[in-house]
């Protein structure tokens, strides 16, 4: 589950957690199609094995994925998950890597 805390960092972006459309129940594959059917341009998830669970060559939705999403440690890491989703074009994948402390 991506962390609360970090909404308010994706300036310019309108941000939906997935239970907000009651897709908390949603596995991968639904959650992809229920995204893309509503529109999304980025998903970003916690979950690093979507690219090997999932056909991504016909995904329209950016994916990215937080190395960590524990907030204590991802708070000093805002500055590359939010330049990982501003830079995310259709059907991109990308993982953004957070140091332990």
């Amino acid at each position: 589950m991506t962390p609360v805390p970090i909404r308010p960092f994706f300036k310019g972006h309108t941000v939906e957690a997935a239970w907000q459309r009651g897709w908390d129940k949603l596995k991968n594959g639904d959650l992809l199609r229920a995204a893309e059917e509503a529109g999304f341009e980025v998903l970003v998830t916690p979950d690093k094995n979507i690219r090997y669970q999932q056909n991504l060559k016909k995904c329209t939705v950016a994916i990215v994925v937080l190395g960590n999403p524990q907030w204590p440690v991802l708070r000093h890491h805002v500055d590359r998950v939010v330049a990982a989703v501003n830079c995310a074009k259709p059907g991109t994948y990308c993982e953004v890597e957070i140091p332990e402390p």
